[in-house]
């Protein structure tokens, strides 16, 4: 199979960005694009602020600091030869996932796990389980090794 779009998913962490490395092998073997998406909270929406000021400082600065992150990660990846894009959204991580594949027609979609199992992961859930069980498109898991 040819992949000519690769939706890669980032928080910010480097947890997440152990997907990279599988994401440039497909993309190099197919000269594909690797499209980086980085979904953010809207802290005014789960939190109660007594000033709207706040609420809005924060948003700003949560959106310079993504923006600043995709930016070099982008950059990163160009440098390194591969045809790379990025999106910044907001909403509930999965299905936010799975709404940008389908808008930007990827191909497949490469994400770390958390690497959480049994009660933490019941608790917590799954973001990748939503993924994989949700979606049309080949989904690859990458599960990191936690030292």
């Amino acid at each position: 199979m040819a992949y000519k779009r690769i939706l890669v998913c980032l928080d910010g962490s480097a947890l997440a960005e152990t997907a990279l490395p599988h994401a440039q092998m497909l993309a190099s073997d197919e000269d594909a694009e690797i499209l980086l998406l980085r979904i953010s909270t809207n802290p005014a929406a789960e939190f109660s602020f007594s000033d709207p000021g706040i609420a809005h400082s924060l948003i700003e600065e949560m959106e310079a600091e993504s923006l600043a992150y995709m930016q070099s990660a982008r950059s990163k990846l160009q440098k390194a030869g591969f045809r790379t894009s990025f999106l910044i959204c907001q909403g509930a991580i999965a299905e936010t996932i799975l709404k940008v594949a389908a808008e930007n027609r990827a191909d497949v979609i490469v994400m770390s796990t958390h690497g959480r199992s049994g009660v933490k992961r019941w608790l917590l859930g799954s973001v990748a389980d939503r993924v994989v069980t949700n979606s049309d498109l080949p989904v690859m898991l990458i599960r990191p090794q936690i030292a």
